[in-house]
């Protein structure tokens, strides 16, 4: 069995219901659960919100919402670790515990059905698969601002490297966490040897945390004819 769960609380600070807000076209959590329906791999959709009107939100687009998240587990400290480990004890005390889950954010308009799939499919012999993306500038070349402010390198001594002898560097896309679930009770690290990337364009990656960062997204999202 495999289940797709989608955290969602209630209390987001710098972008206010920022789970339900309208994005291109519907709340931006349905393009999160349409994703999860189209890629036909789980047997269940579930969210983990402390919220009523997400909850409401997200069964109109097909999603369960099975039991609602307790506080402790929807303050700014909980983390993503904490609300999947809840909900596999959870499935495990209806005698529905999974062989592999997969956490989508709520907030992950540019999924794709197929990559979903996809990673799937490479979970086979990987405790994790999750999607990533090469930086745009070779993170070796990186400057800071000094107290006095200046600038300086990070690694000086790459100073003289040409870009192109530098290895690429990637990071995570912010999408999706497919793991086995003995990987997620287990609490194995999940950027490490038990993880297989899915390198995904930059072109469909933005993170979206601030109201800026909104704006690109739907300014991106429109570019490549995805809205409604």
């Amino acid at each position: 069995m495999s289940i797709c769960l989608i955290p969602a609380r209630g209390g987001s600070k710098r972008i206010p219901r920022k789970n339900i807000k309208d994005f291109c076209g519907k709340p931006m959590i349905g393009w999160s659960i349409e994703a999860a329906r189209r890629a036909g791999c789980f047997d269940r959709i579930i969210i983990s919100t402390d919220d009523a009107e997400i909850a409401d939100v997200a069964k109109t687009f097909g999603a369960e919402v099975p039991f609602m998240r307790p506080d402790e587990l929807a303050n700014d400290f909980a983390t993503t670790q904490a609300v999947i480990h809840h909900a596999i004890e959870w499935l495990e005390a209806e005698g529905g515990a999974p062989n592999a889950l997969c956490c989508l954010y709520a907030t992950a308009p540019f999924v794709r059905a197929e990559d979903i799939s996809d990673a799937a499919d490479l979970l086979t012999d990987a405790d994790y698969v999750i999607p990533v993306t090469s930086f745009a500038f070779p993170i070796q070349r990186a400057v800071k601002l000094t107290p006095n402010g200046r600038l300086a390198m990070f690694d000086p001594d790459q100073y003289k490297t040409r870009s192109q002898d530098l290895e690429e560097a990637y990071h995570d896309a912010g999408q999706f966490y497919w793991g086995k679930t003995n990987a997620w009770r287990d609490a194995v690290p999940p950027f490490g040897e038990g993880t297989k990337p899915l390198v995904l364009p930059r072109s469909r990656v933005q993170d979206i945390d601030t109201p800026e960062d909104w704006e690109q997204a739907e300014a991106m999202f429109r570019a490549l004819g995805l809205a409604d």
